[in-house]
């Protein structure tokens, strides 16, 4: 795994999808206090940065959600409409960057409501009141194993949070599925990426985000390949199925797409979501799906026609050859 995943992180932030993710359609939709940054910063998909010399109107510019200083009884507040509907796994409360200005505690509280929360929503606390630091990440385990819709962060009084990152498993409605094709590697459908052999540029996770990338840093590019061999990722798909199509996507990457593409595939059951590891290494001898194909610059490819049976499956593997970026990987298939 590449720096941004490293294996120290716990569990549920390697093996989950944010829910609060921006770039999957999460937003917030209510805030007591946005003085000095807005609340949308904070759900950037993005890490948070530091520019030394840049102020606005309102003072320093910081990169996440920052209320001004509290001269009343009180705290601040701001609801976040998840982008899908998921059991929460934990949290990632990140002051990156607040150092005299961060909140010294955060609570959290979640809801399942049609719509938005208002005044009779009943909610519960995911997160208890928990200390929080400068500079830091707080990685801290949810309370609840319900489904919920929406969050509600509490910062004891004020300060500011550069992100906040909802770790959760996306809810998949088989009622409303029913038994058509959906997008089985998704991330709103639970699609999530496990490991890969490298990831030096762009943002690996928007891999198996809606829709099509909105510039060359919006999707998974390795560095340059300079030993043989080739580059891979590895995803779990939302839910077992059996896949009747694909997409690959290599939208603006022009002068580094890969040369080739081939997809992998298997039905890991009997493997626990701990047993990440022993996955990736199974991978390197599934069978293949959809075996290689020449891909061309800012296109995509619908390989589906070239899909071989292999049944029910929960993992995929991507190999390109012999390295470049992808935008997009797109699978559909039926539960099954």
């Amino acid at each position: 795994m590449s720096e941004h995943a490293p294996a120290q992180l716990p569990g549920f932030a390697r093996n989950s999808v944010n829910l609060a993710s921006a770039g999957l359609g999460a937003r917030g939709i209510f805030v007591t206090d946005e003085f000095f940054a807005p609340l949308e910063r904070m759900l950037a998909d993005q890490p948070a940065v530091f520019i030394e010399d840049k102020f606005d109107d309102h003072g320093k510019w910081m990169d996440g959600w920052e209320s001004r200083r509290k001269r009343v009884l009180g705290h601040d507040f701001a609801v976040i409409r998840l982008a899908t509907a998921g059991r929460i796994d934990g949290f990632d409360v990140d002051t990156s960057h607040f150092t005299g200005n961060y909140p010294p505690a955060a609570r959290i509280e979640a809801c399942n409501v049609i719509g938005d929360p208002d005044g009779n929503t009943e909610w519960t606390e995911v997160l208890g009141t928990s200390p929080l630091g400068p500079n830091a990440h707080h990685y801290l385990p949810s309370q609840s194993s319900e489904i919920f819709t929406h969050v509600r962060l509490h910062i004891y009084p004020d300060g500011g949070v550069a992100r906040l990152r909802v770790y959760g498993q996306p809810f998949l409605d088989r009622a409303r599925v029913g038994d058509g094709d959906i997008e089985l590697s998704s991330a709103l459908n639970g699609g999530r990426i496990i490991g890969f052999s490298d990831a030096h540029y762009g943002s690996y996770h928007r891999l198996l985000a809606p829709g099509r990338g909105e510039n060359m840093g919006d999707g998974w590019e390795t560095s340059r390949r300079r030993v043989p061999g080739n580059e891979w990722i590895v995803v779990a798909l939302g839910a077992r199925g059996v896949l009747s199509g694909a997409i690959v996507d290599t939208a603006y990457f022009k002068g580094n797409f890969p040369d080739m593409c081939s997809i992998q595939a298997a039905d890991m059951s009997e493997f626990g979501t701990d047993a990440r590891d022993a996955i990736i290494t199974a991978s390197m001898f599934w069978p293949q799906l959809i075996p290689q194909q020449k891909l061309q610059a800012d296109h995509v490819h619908d390989l589906s026609a070239h899909i071989r049976d292999t049944g029910p499956v929960t993992h995929v593997r991507l190999n390109i050859y012999p390295d470049g970026g992808v935008s997009r990987l797109k699978l559909t298939g039926r539960i099954a």
